[in-house]
């Protein structure tokens, strides 16, 4: 690991680390970047791609001519939890099912890394299995596991257990970003989905980080005419 990738982490995980545990709660300005590349002893511009990860993530939001804050939780927002798909299946009063379809360690290519915004390459672990419920497809899971956050993923088979509930057992997270979307059926999902040629899919796409940098990064793919997302507001303070 270069000095660089090791300072960016180390300045990522500190502020992750205030922000997290209330130290710095919401509204609290934060240094500016010179002052930080002096506190690390780094160059500015390490500091400013630590800011731009910590604003893709939302923890901070810059406002201009008076700096970097630590974000307020914005109301608006639909706050989608972190489910488990089993939990979801079994809701349904369904049997559920698990089949692991390919697992591959390899480097990161450029498509990968923007997934997990990444700034340089590391190894990742591609997965893509499939969700049953009844005995009928469900939902088609692909994964990118960042194995510089997670290194222990990549000797962990993933037979018997999805990664989504492993990870949750295994990695703290510190924030996560979903994207929802509706898509024309991909050559996999027709497949696997068992689903008709351009058939409408519902895809969420869900980014997660932990202290120190991104951990995973999953597209759900469900069929577009079995499934819904319904997201829970409450009035802000």
């Amino acid at each position: 690991m270069s000095g660089d990738t090791t300072l960016h982490s180390r300045i990522l995980a500190d502020i992750e680390g205030q922000i997290v545990s209330g130290e710095w709660p919401p509204g609290h300005r934060l240094p500016f970047e010179v002052d930080l590349a002096a506190q690390y002893g780094c160059s500015r511009m390490t500091v400013n791609k630590v800011m731009a990860q910590l604003v893709r993530s939302g923890l901070i939001e810059r406002r201009k001519k008076s700096g970097s804050f630590v974000a307020q939780p914005k109301a608006q927002s639909a706050v989608l939890e972190i489910h488990d798909i089993k939990d979801e299946v079994q809701s349904l009063k369904l049997a559920y099912g698990y089949a692991l379809i390919a697992r591959t360690v390899r480097r990161s290519d450029a498509e990968d890394m923007r997934r997990l915004g990444l700034s340089k390459g590391t190894d990742v672990l591609d997965i893509t299995c499939l969700h049953t419920a009844g005995h009928e497809p469900f939902c088609l899971e692909k994964r990118l596991i960042n194995l510089a956050m997670v290194p222990q993923a990549a000797d962990f088979e993933f037979v018997e257990i999805a990664p989504g509930p492993w990870l949750l057992a295994e990695v703290p997270w510190t924030s996560a970003q979903h994207t929802i979307q509706a898509i024309s059926a991909d050559k996999d999902a027709v497949k696997l989905l068992k689903l008709s040629a351009h058939e409408a899919c519902l895809v969420i796409e869900r980014q997660t980080w932990g202290q120190g940098g991104p951990v995973t990064n999953v597209r759900l793919t469900y069929p577009g005419n079995r499934h819904v997302v319904t997201a829970q507001f409450k009035p802000g303070g």
